[in-house]
């Protein structure tokens, strides 16, 4: 590549040596050639730091447990839906700590405020800021973790990853960024109630070793006052009384317990999901394993499917009296082939016991000392009636997303009748359509 230099001084300069310029000006153009190879361009742009969820409807969480407080962002919301900050109350309500015995002690209100997105009463369609302080921090109660690991806890592969961690309150570990997650879940469900009906309600199905019987719980016709009758939300009378009594026993002795979600999908439309990698039931897999405490996920027959033969385990189909096409049974789950087909969609969420217990329990140091330690602070013996909610809300957010990701293609145009049917009720007609 060529280049011509006119040799002039930068500001402030002093005036070259008048040798060098000459021999400098007799340099022809000939001669001077600069050498450039060609670059690899490459693409530094980071996809995946962990904090953003969703392609259509997005969201971005931010904060950790000690510090001022935290919060979202949510992209892609679509304008003109009435929504308010006692909207997205009830649920963080449901989340919020210190609401029972069974759950962390600690006293936060979790109020939130709604700082954009939102004008008189409905969303502009543009990105919607959500914050919720925090107010009763203790940093002191960390001083132990701040040198030693605690056993299943993150601290050691936070250092392991960043070289560097919050301590106190556990950083972005702790179950407090759910805020993040569980305020635009609200306003996911508030979307797919008004779009198509659809309805999203989690329970505690199992805590410990006390497991609700199967067929216990009618998924046509279970109700959130049900759920929300008792402090462990499992909708069954008698056996949340077992439960909320595992809970008691283990927290008197300073030990945790782990549990079961399970979560179902009524009136989800049809068509939700594409085929191969961006599967229905892989992206609501991903969603809820990305829930701090989380080891295992199953949806449908799950693994009790695998005892089954094909003509046991097949869901025959059949029309209804509406002309509709259903199936007689529902091991699938709501889902064949990655694409929802209008039946119930259930799934269940495995949840470890709490890593931080007040027994005596063997780790290390960051030093690599090995030592004995009592961790301190305020946790749930139990995650499962808290995360309710949160299972919720990451479902919530897969289907809007996967909603919007449908309307987008699949019924831009006119869909086919024979085969299709409308995914709304009558979203035209929404409360602000005449503003």
């Amino acid at each position: 590549m060529a280049s011509s230099i006119t040799p002039k001084p930068f500001l402030g300069a002093t005036k070259p040596n008048s040798s060098l310029s000459s021999d400098f000006q007799r340099l022809s153009i000939s001669s001077l050639r600069i050498s450039i190879k060609p670059r690899t361009h490459r693409n530094l742009q980071i996809q995946a730091a962990g904090s953003t969820f969703g392609n259509y409807f997005r969201v971005t969480t931010f904060g950790e447990s000690h510090g001022g407080g935290v919060g979202c962002i949510v992209d892609g919301c679509p304008p003109r839906i009435p929504l308010s900050e006692a909207d997205l109350q009830v649920d963080l309500d449901r989340r919020r700590p210190g609401q029972s015995r069974i759950t962390t002690p600690r006293k936060e209100t979790d109020t939130c405020r709604i700082y954009s997105g939102v004008s008189e009463g409905v969303t502009t369609g543009t990105p919607i800021h959500v914050f919720v302080p925090n107010t009763d921090q203790r940093g002191h109660d960390y001083k132990e973790m701040s040198i030693a690991y605690r056993p299943s806890h993150a601290d050691a592969t936070y250092d392991m990853k960043y070289g560097v961690r919050a301590v106190q309150g556990g950083g972005r570990s702790s179950a407090r960024e759910t805020i993040g997650r569980v305020a635009p879940g609200a306003i996911a469900k508030k979307i797919l109630k008004k779009f198509s009906g659809t309805e999203v309600l989690a329970y505690v199905s199992q805590v410990h070793q006390v497991v609700l019987p199967d067929g216990s719980v009618d998924h046509d016709t279970v109700t959130l006052d049900q759920i929300e009758s008792n402090i462990v939300r499992c909708p069954n009378p008698e056996y949340a009384e077992k439960m909320i009594a595992a809970i008691d026993a283990v927290r008197t002795r300073g030990d945790s317990i782990g549990g079961v979600v399970t979560c179902i999908v009524r009136n989800a439309p049809r068509g939700l999901g594409s085929p191969v990698f961006d599967k229905l039931e892989a992206e609501l897999a991903k969603a809820v394993m990305s829930l701090p405490a989380t080891k295992g996920f199953e949806f449908g027959s799950g693994f009790a499917g695998t005892y089954l033969t094909g003509s046991e385990h097949n869901d025959e189909f059949f029309t209804d009296e509406h002309g509709r096409i259903r199936t007689r049974t529902n091991r699938s789950g709501g889902i064949q082939g990655g694409i929802s087909n209008g039946e119930i969609i259930n799934l269940r969420v495995a949840f470890k016991p709490t890593a931080t217990i007040s027994k005596k329990q063997y780790t290390v140091t960051r030093e690599k000392k090995e030592i004995e330690l009592i961790a301190r602070g305020r946790h749930d013996p139990c995650v499962v009636p808290r995360a309710v909610p949160m299972v919720e809300a990451m479902v919530a957010l897969v289907l809007v997303d996967q909603l919007l990701a449908q309307h987008a293609q699949c019924n831009l145009f006119p869909i086919n009748p024979e085969l299709q049917e409308p995914m709304s009720l009558d979203f035209p007609n929404l409360e602000p359509a005449n503003i």
